[in-house]
């Protein structure tokens, strides 16, 4: 069999790349990277894995690059992820996240491939949430209140319209947040890792900069995730689409607190306006029973030790 991962340098690529090699050795495993992509996240991996160069925003190398390859299995993670930054690129955003995906349904129709496609959504999909709508089922409305959010939506509708109209046996995600080692400094449980592990180190004050500590996430164990992506190809209906998520929430000053607790260093809490964001997601919490339903699927690795994981691998760095 032949998998082929797009973002394969990113945090969740990489991790994709070390659940193949630890849990289904016979795999053969292609990955995509743009030429200018950083590779420290997949330098440990020594071999078993195939790298193309390609930018999913070019049509022609996204062609080459799967004719060459044929893959079986298509897990799609290449994405402009970073929510704050889709306000500030929002041409960007959409252009990577929707057309990067078209190209490869396209290439994949004109081909008359067979290839399986693992759509990798997001819980940003669902945006603006009521009391009522907790935990959140895959029939809840979709509000979303992001240029990323949107962008994940459109990924999630053209995956759906590609199955309807040209039978692309594609599996729609929508991953709540999922967090781990490599994950990049910019996202809230990283950052905060970070900043700790600089503050034991004397590279800065003990002062830890913050902006909203109020809304509550559904926190997932990166290593548990992949290992969904998997079962989702394996044992998923196609066309369908499915919460992924623990089914618990964590309000983010909670979060913070558990990393303080894991360190011997007074830290002082500052907000910072300049974190703030022009709207926010006050809670996202997933039913995630269609998917643990048919795969057996569940979380297995606890939050506190993704986070000690998570701070381990900055005072590492």
């Amino acid at each position: 069999m032949r998998v082929l991962i797009t973002g394969v340098t990113g945090f969740v690529g990489s991790h994709m790349v070390d659940y193949l090699a630890q849990s289904h050795p016979e795999v053969e495993v292609h990955g995509i990277r743009r030429w200018r992509s950083r590779t420290e996240n997949i330098e440990h991996i020594q071999s078993g894995l195939a790298l193309h160069e390609c930018d999913i925003r070019d049509a022609s190398s996204v062609r080459d690059v799967i004719e060459k390859v044929r893959p079986d299995r298509l897990f799609h993670l290449a994405a402009q992820s970073f929510v704050p930054a889709s306000w500030t690129a929002p041409e960007e955003t959409l252009t990577t996240n929707i057309i990067g995906q078209l190209h490869i349904f396209e290439a994949v129709r004109h081909l008359g491939l067979k290839t399986r496609i693992q759509i990798a959504g997001s819980s940003e999909e669902y945006g603006m949430v009521y009391a009522d709508e907790i935990p959140i089922k895959e029939t809840n409305p979709l509000r979303p209140l992001s240029p990323y959010a949107v962008s994940k939506v459109a990924q999630d509708m053209l995956a759906y319209q590609y199955h309807q109209s040209y039978g692309i046996d594609v599996v729609r995600t929508r991953a709540f947040n999922h967090e781990g080692p490599r994950r990049g400094s910019v996202f809230v449980t990283s950052n905060f890792c970070r900043q700790v592990a600089d503050i034991e180190k004397g590279r800065r004050d003990p002062v830890i900069h913050v902006g909203n500590l109020d809304s509550k996430r559904d926190f997932t164990d990166v290593r548990d995730v992949v290992r969904a992506y998997w079962l989702c190809l394996e044992k998923c209906k196609s066309g369908e689409v499915y919460n992924i998520g623990s089914g618990r929430c964590w309000q983010i000053k909670e979060m913070l607190d558990l990393i303080l607790s894991m360190t011997d260093k007074a830290i002082e809490v500052r907000p910072d306006p300049t974190r703030m964001r022009p709207s926010d997601v006050q809670i996202l919490l997933s039913d995630n029973t269609k998917f643990s339903r048919e795969t057996g699927w569940k979380a297995e690795i606890p939050f506190e030790t993704t986070i000690r994981d998570l701070l381990q691998y900055w005072r590492e760095r």
